[in-house]
């Protein structure tokens, strides 16, 4: 009679066992999702603004003289350093190979460094009396730089040039004169630089940059032509530190499995 009952319940247990595994042969199987990893993607056309700071190198040098008024012998010069406010615009292009980025941007900057000399070479009375100005500022450049997250850190260079202005007044008797000239410096430029993708479309970033600059000739004679009054200057270099603010056209944001 014990026999009966332990096979009878030893039958229950194992028609349990076999519904509760036909239950869970037939529950749906459902795949984990591929995590999908989201990062900055920087390839586009973008244009924004830069507003900062900027100082300039001016030199220059007298390397002929047979006017009235000059004061300045061949060989005489001066040099000074002025800063002021940089800001202007740029254009550009990044493309993108995994972390890297490779890009060209073309930039128009403004900027108010300028100075005056007096040349007091016979005496506190005023002679020669120089004034000059850098105020625009060109460049077209390649970069490269590493991306991770949101953040850029790029480094570039290339072309840059520069318009500069050179004058010259003498107004104490009794010789008398004044002339002025510009000229359009061609040079280099290199530079380094941090961006950040704020938004899909928004970029900020902040940027150095240093430029350099050939030598040009100006003649200052003035009114006293063709008698001359000529000087070699040049800006022997522009430095910058902008903030920059840029909205790139093409949405950015790609998954990567």
């Amino acid at each position: 009679m014990f026999n009966s009952r332990l096979m009878t319940a030893l039958a229950f247990t194992a028609l349990g066992a076999g519904a509760a595994s036909a239950a869970d042969l037939s529950r749906p199987y459902f795949k984990a999702p591929v995590f999908a990893e989201s990062y900055y993607n920087w390839s586009g056309f973008y244009v924004g603004g830069q507003l900062g700071g900027s100082w300039t190198n001016q030199s220059w040098v007298n390397t002929a003289n047979n006017s009235i008024f000059g004061d300045l012998a061949p060989g005489q010069g001066f040099g000074q350093r002025s800063s002021g406010i940089f800001g202007g615009g740029q254009i550009g292009y990044n493309w993108q190979a995994s972390n890297y980025v490779f890009g060209l941007e073309g930039s128009i900057s403004g900027m108010n460094n300028r100075g005056t000399v007096t040349n007091t070479v016979f005496g506190p009375a005023r002679d020669d009396v120089f004034n000059w100005r850098t105020d625009w500022l060109a460049t077209v450049t390649g970069r490269v730089g590493y991306a991770f997250a949101n953040n850029l850190i790029y480094a570039k260079g290339g072309y840059a040039g520069v318009n500069n202005r050179l004058a010259v007044s003498d107004t104490t008797p009794p010789f008398t004169g004044a002339g002025s000239a510009s000229a359009w410096h061609n040079g280099y430029t290199v530079g380094a630089g941090w961006e950040y993708g704020v938004t899909q479309n928004w970029i900020v970033g902040l940027e150095y940059d240093y430029a350099a600059f050939q030598t040009k000739s100006y003649q200052l004679a003035g009114a006293a032509a063709p008698l001359v009054y000529t000087f070699d200057a040049k800006p022997r270099d522009i430095q910058s530190i902008v903030a920059r603010v840029s909205y790139k056209f093409d949405p950015p944001l790609i998954s990567r499995y």
